[in-house]
């Protein structure tokens, strides 16, 4: 069985542990947990007429892209960033995210995560914003940890981007 390395990015409090619980385990809590260092978990997936397991390193919050430790990223075959469409911040860092990720294990297949769905009303994030990303190349998928909506959408097309990869 194939296996590949996905890591988990983004800042704090943006949902990265909530959505890998809820692809891994589908649940979900309102209790909000710090991630210290990394948290590993495995999840089986097809892909492309495979079977894969993703090992998904859940890693740590960070304040700024000089906090992520390049250690955690080694050997990723790809990541999920992460933001919070309620937090206009949080698009900003993780564009210095990406491009740290990118310079510490070169250009893989990633999705952009704009997590918190279930609170559209309060987003503060533009579709301009998103689009303008779209044009750049970048995938870019709207997901609630809390809902489940395109949680497992968002895991499993990453699969098939790394099983083609």
């Amino acid at each position: 069985m194939i296996q590949k390395k996905v890591c988990m990015i983004g800042t704090f409090a943006v949902g990265k542990t909530s959505l890998v619980r809820r692809f891994v385990e589908s649940i979900y809590s309102d209790k909000y947990h710090t991630t210290v260092g990394v948290k590993i978990d495995k999840k089986v997936v097809q892909a492309n007429g495979n079977e894969l397991t993703l090992v998904l390193w859940d890693i740590e919050g960070s304040q700024t892209a000089d906090d992520l430790r390049k250690s955690y990223l080694r050997g990723a075959a790809g990541y999920l960033l992460v933001i919070d469409g309620t937090r206009q911040e949080t698009l900003s860092e993780a564009l210095e995210l990406h491009r740290r990720v990118t310079e510490t294990i070169g250009v893989v297949p990633f999705l952009l995560l704009m997590n918190k769905a279930d609170l559209t009303s309060e987003w503060s994030i533009s579709e301009s914003e998103t689009s303008n990303l779209r044009n750049r190349g970048w995938e870019v998928m709207k997901t609630s940890a809390k809902t489940g909506f395109g949680v497992g959408d968002a895991f499993r097309l990453l699969a098939q981007k790394l099983a083609e990869a």
